[in-house]
């Protein structure tokens, strides 16, 4: 076992239980969650709540996201990849039209990691912001962990299973307070796989044991039997669906176990998810980047520097960074002259945590990495 998962199984094992919610959760405050809805948040680990997003913001953003699909089309079918690129389809539907031609489109989507203008805006809202600071306090600071989920019909590495978020960040952030907003884009139910929530499931302030990595995936995936253990949930009883209609916001902290179901549908399951936390607590992100100040109470004119913050484009970065043995690994998978800027691999320090039980190109991708290699 190296010292990452000898850190996360200690880290898991020694935090008191039944000390999360008494330490983090502050005196209601009015704000845009009423004082039964802030209750409700704290008892169950999770609110689902309308009004917090405003209309023309969410069309902005699926505005940027017609754009960002744009590039990936366009991308693909200069390259040769695909024969059509879907231009005549609408929100829900082109994005499916592409990953028909190109099953990985959506992973390469999914990692371009540029955050709009328009995505920064619904991130710092005056409603969603002050929703959050009712749960958090006066400061606070965006993480740097935010995704697009472009979930397409029956794209197995876009189902994400049973984890808690506190899987994929290191040890010493495990016991702070992370606000989550999950955002569905279109209506999410159970057909085009909206998510799953373990009510109850934060309260222990511990963090279940996890493998790496789900099917073909690079997912994390808790185990059912020591959740059930460690965090004092019962799998069937405290299942909760949530359907939702687009622009509601399903509030949950990194605490709390959930998983998105399958796309049975024929269109998109679009969904945004942003993170908060106070500023003066450290992050988890392994050091790679810090998170953005958004709110100061001793300076309420303040304004985050979103250009700075949000200006390195993640793909790009890792297109730069792809070494021979991950392109090995690609090739493995997709056969030779696999071309890095369509790296479908997905890979990060949170496989070292956690014990390896499944492998598959992510894996792959990881492990032959030679900063990983020497270690083992």
């Amino acid at each position: 076992m190296g010292l990452d998962k000898v850190a996360a199984a200690s880290v898991a094992e020694s935090t008191p239980p039944a000390t999360f919610v008494g330490r983090s959760k502050l005196p209601y405050t009015p704000g845009p969650l009423s004082a039964e809805e802030f209750a409700l948040y704290w008892e169950q680990g999770f609110l689902i709540k309308q009004g917090l997003t405003n209309p023309q913001l969410l069309r902005n953003v699926r505005g940027a996201i017609d754009a960002e699909v744009d590039v990936v089309a366009e991308a693909l079918h200069k390259a040769g990849e695909i024969s059509n690129p879907c231009r005549e389809e609408g929100f829900e539907r082109r994005h499916a039209c592409i990953e028909q031609q190109y099953p990985s489109a959506s992973v390469l989507l999914h990692k371009r990691g540029i955050l709009p203008p328009a995505f920064s805006d619904l991130w710092a809202s005056p409603t969603l912001t002050a929703a959050v600071k009712q749960l958090l306090g006066p400061d606070l600071a965006g993480h740097p962990v935010w995704n697009l989920r472009p979930k397409a019909p029956q794209q197995d590495e876009m189902n994400v299973p049973w984890h808690q978020d506190n899987a994929y960040v290191s040890p010493d952030a495990w016991d702070n307070l992370t606000v989550v907003a999950w955002i569905p884009l279109v209506d999410a139910d159970e057909r085009n796989g909206c998510m799953q929530v373990l009510k109850g499931g934060h309260r222990s302030g511990q963090t279940a044991k996890h493998t790496c990595c789900q099917g073909g995936t690079w997912y994390v995936e808790m185990d059912e039997q020591d959740a059930q253990q460690r965090l004092g949930v019962n799998m069937q009883q405290d299942t909760v669906t949530c359907q939702m209609p687009a622009g509601s916001v399903l509030l949950m902290n990194a605490h709390i176990p959930h998983r998105s179901l399958p796309n049975l549908s024929s269109g998109v399951r679009w969904s945004l998810d942003l993170r908060w936390q106070r500023p003066d607590l450290p992050n988890g992100f392994f050091g790679l980047k810090d998170c953005i100040v958004l709110t100061k109470q001793d300076d309420p004119g303040y304004q985050p520097d979103w250009k700075s913050w949000a200006a390195v484009d993640r793909g790009k970065l890792q297109a730069q960074k792809m070494t021979s043995t991950s392109k090995g690994a690609m090739s493995e998978y997709y056969g030779d002259g696999t071309d890095a800027a369509f790296d479908a691999t997905v890979h990060g320090p949170w496989m070292d945590q956690w014990e390896i039980v499944n492998h598959n190109k992510h894996t792959a991708a990881h492990s032959l990495r030679p900063d990983v290699k020497g270690k083992a």
